[in-house]
């Protein structure tokens, strides 16, 4: 069998993977930070002290911050792009905490406090958003702003 072909297209696009997983990588941990820095309640403290709620609600955060990342990812025509909705969709993200407090109020005492159903609300107001926004960017009409 003649495997040359998939070895050059694996060659050939060996160096674009590694560059936007790269960049990937890099938004998804800046964002992971920007987030722990934003929020008033020190998840990870909370997490080594063995808080349940702050595990479910840190959970939450981090799937729902790679799930419209990957999505990015999946449907970026180049790094830049990729770089553009990947900033947009991590940023809506983050803003997600702060209405999430909205609905329930005192959200970051009360996964302090180890409140569960708080921690649980949180985490599916993450993984649903997460959810909307990568079905928003692998939406058709937006590729054809981007000129796919």
């Amino acid at each position: 069998m003649d495997f040359s072909a998939p070895i050059n297209a694996f060659v050939a696009g060996f160096p674009d993977f590694i560059v936007q997983l790269g960049v990937a990588i890099g938004m998804f941990v800046a964002s992971l930070i920007i987030y722990v820095l934003m929020t008033p309640h020190k998840e990870l403290k909370l997490i080594r002290e063995g808080n349940p709620s702050a595990s479910l609600a840190f959970g939450g955060v981090v799937v729902g911050l790679a799930i419209p990342l990957a999505s990015c990812l999946e449907h970026a025509f180049g790094v830049l792009d990729l770089v553009i909705w990947g900033v947009v969709t991590l940023l809506i993200q983050l803003l997600a905490f702060r209405f999430a407090d909205m609905f329930l109020r005192g959200l970051p005492r009360r996964i302090a406090e180890g409140d569960v159903a708080a921690a649980v609300f949180l985490m599916s107001v993450k993984i649903g958003l997460a959810l909307i926004l990568a079905g928003a960017v692998a939406d058709p009409n937006v590729n054809l702003f981007r000129g796919g």
